[in-house]
């Protein structure tokens, strides 16, 4: 298969994301075409996911869900974001299915995908809240041993720019000032 051929491939596949927004399929098909890793590419329906609790479509019963909701919609639009080597194996394999799905794209069935949407209606919106994602970062960060951590930072710091550094290294300033009173 031709790389056009794959791109085109790949390009339909974000336009049929159900349920996705397409400004999300978009910022998900820059991040491929810009060579970003896919959980880069995940992060934007992860990102999408949020914003929909925050305007109160639905509610998520822990920030942990809406994040595994983003996940399976970013599987399901073509993303290859694979389950994590530590997933349980009943993860593995809804990972799995999505991935199957995302191959093979079509609508949802109207009945059971309003039955998921009323269920999720009736959960909380405190999950997605800046504290609770702060928490579930942190805790995330906290399970990966301190080399990786610090190879990471180093990267975000070389990939940065030095315009990016500057504006880093400000907004750290003012945010130790602050705590600082």
């Amino acid at each position: 298969m031709s790389v056009a051929a794959k791109r085109r491939r790949d390009a339909a596949h974000f336009e049929v994301a159900a349920m996705s927004e397409k400004r999300t399929r978009q910022a998900a098909a820059r991040d491929k075409r810009e060579g970003k890793a896919p959980s880069t590419q995940a992060g934007e329906f992860v990102r999408e996911e949020i914003e929909h609790v925050r305007e109160g479509k639905h509610g998520v019963r822990s920030t942990k869900q809406a994040i595994a909701i983003g996940l399976s919609k970013a599987r399901r639009a073509g993303v290859k974001v694979p389950a994590k080597k530590t997933a349980s194996k009943a993860t593995r394999k809804r990972a799995a299915r999505d991935q199957a799905a995302g191959e093979h794209p079509h609508k949802p069935d109207p009945k059971r995908s309003r039955a998921t949407t009323g269920a999720l209606k009736r959960e909380g919106r405190a999950a997605v809240s800046k504290r609770a994602l702060s928490s579930q970062a942190h805790k995330s960060a906290a399970k990966r041993p301190a080399a990786s951590r610090s190879a990471a930072a180093k990267k975000a710091a070389r990939t940065k720019g030095a315009a990016g550094r500057s504006a880093a290294a400000k907004k750290a300033a003012a945010t130790r000032a602050r705590r600082r009173h």
